[in-house]
């Protein structure tokens, strides 16, 4: 106290001699110059630390500028990504032939993405917060190239089971860092729309490469795998030239065992992965079975089968696209995201249990996946608002696709039960009780997020 006192005095003194200071000048010149009162060492110090403050809030916070391009030059590492799941279904009847093995040990090839999954996405996605996005996106690029070409020259099975694990790491990288790196670099005006075209990359990605049936049949199940190395590596090349790396989230002083911590304990991400778990799950059910079902119940043949079950999965990319302009517009996620499961409800009876026509069936099927193409846009553009932290956004992103590919996992397997013991009829049953599930757990969990765009919930989580 005795030192601000005389600090005070010592500001009097100063002003009193500048008033006749400047009293004297004007006498003399007939006017008087600003008066400049000297500062003292903590209003000196103060006045740096804002200074520096200021600044650092700059660096640390660059404007999003990224724009259209980068939205797609991102969307297609998701798309060349998820060649690597399309590719095994197509040639599964040549690896099971050239290698002689029986149906469950080649079954493991289709499941080993989905368990990877299941169990690294929150690992994976607090590394691209730590890392930086674009170097995880080029890092899975390049280690599903390595799973690729790995595969591609692999003597028998072992290696070929190796090589889609490390092919299964790669996806999973790109599939949780693509979506953190539109957050983090594209402008804020166009979001919406570009987790949307995000959304897509499944789709089209499966599309494209069943497209590229004919050179399977050029090339074999060997050149196929290499032809995917190939491109995996030269799209990696051309990412890192394309597109600009945006600041890594989290700061090297924080320690990775307690953002895990936070981002598992935190109810919000737990929230997003369950409901993500049901949508794969129901998606899985009808789209894992509906081959099959043509088959047996109408006769047609594979090709048919698949052809038709390939036209309805693509539908879901235009759902992906109109929940995209519906958020854009206003729309809340909340809202597009119970017309999605209320879609999947009612297109589910049709496709499941309905005593259709095959015609009828398709047609049902083709409105629910463009139904079910709603929700995981809703969820993806939810996952800031969702995430305790801002610098947990990655994981968060991680934690959501574990329960997606949970979802893939038990669904089928469930489904498959059901059908087997109590008719598909109950499979639909089934599938509407989780939807409503779903729907109630959103309403209560969306509903503490209200008014807070796409800001990090901020959840009090002790590390």
């Amino acid at each position: 106290m005795a030192g601000r006192g005389a600090a005070q005095r010592a500001q009097g003194r100063a002003r009193h001699g500048c008033r006749t200071d400047r009293r004297k000048r004007r006498s003399a010149s007939g006017h008087a110059g600003p008066c400049l009162l000297p500062t003292t060492k903590s209003q000196n110090e103060q006045t740096e630390r804002t200074t520096m403050s200021a600044t650092h809030q700059s660096d640390a916070t660059p404007p999003r500028e990224a724009g259209w391009s980068a939205v797609f030059i991102i969307a297609g590492a998701g798309v060349v990504s998820a060649f690597q799941i399309g590719k095994a279904p197509m040639a599964l009847g040549a690896v099971q032939l050239d290698l002689g093995l029986s149906l469950l040990v080649v079954s493991w090839l289709l499941s080993a993405f989905a368990i990877i999954g299941a169990l690294v996405g929150a690992p994976v996605g607090l590394a691209a917060d730590r890392i930086g996005t674009k170097r995880m996106v080029v890092g899975g690029l390049a280690l599903q190239a390595l799973g690729a070409g790995l595969g591609g020259v692999s003597p028998g099975v072992e290696l070929l089971m190796v090589s889609r694990v490390v092919e299964g790491l790669g996806f999973m990288a790109v599939l949780v860092a693509g979506p953190a790196m539109i957050f983090s670099t594209v402008a804020q005006g166009i979001q919406d729309r570009a987790i949307a075209v995000w959304a897509t990359v499944m789709p089209v990605g499966m599309t494209t490469v069943m497209l590229a049936a004919p050179l399977l049949t050029l090339l074999g199940w060997r050149g196929f795998w290499l032809l995917n190395a190939a491109v995996l590596f030269a799209y990696a090349a051309f990412f890192v030239f394309a597109i600009s790396a945006p600041p890594a989230a989290t700061t090297e002083g924080q320690r990775i065992g307690a953002q895990l911590r936070q981002a598992i304990a935190a109810p919000g991400p737990w929230a997003l992965a369950t409901i993500f778990a049901a949508f794969s799950a129901a998606f899985f059910v009808v789209f894992g079975f509906m081959p099959s079902l043509l088959t047996g119940r109408f006769g047609l043949g594979q090709e048919l089968a698949s052809t038709v079950s390939g036209i309805a999965v693509a539908a879901s990319g235009i759902g992906n696209l109109a929940a995209g302009f519906l958020l854009a517009s206003g729309r809340k996620p909340l809202h597009v995201l119970a017309a999605g499961f209320l879609g999947v409800t009612l297109f589910g009876f049709g496709v499941l249990a309905a005593d259709l026509s095959w015609i009828a069936i398709a047609l049902f099927a083709v409105l629910f996946a463009f139904m079910a193409g709603l929700i995981p846009v809703a969820l993806i553009d939810s996952v800031p608002r969702f995430a305790p932290r801002l610098e947990l956004v990655g994981a968060t992103m991680g934690l959501a696709m574990q329960g997606n590919n949970v979802g893939m996992l038990v669904g089928p397997a469930v489904g498959g039960a059901l059908a087997a013991s109590l008719g598909w009829t109950s499979v639909a049953v089934a599938m509407a009780l989780v939807s409503v599930a779903a729907v109630l757990l959103a309403r209560a969990t969306f509903a503490d997020r209200v008014g807070t765009g796409r800001q990090p919930a901020r959840e009090e989580v002790q590390p």
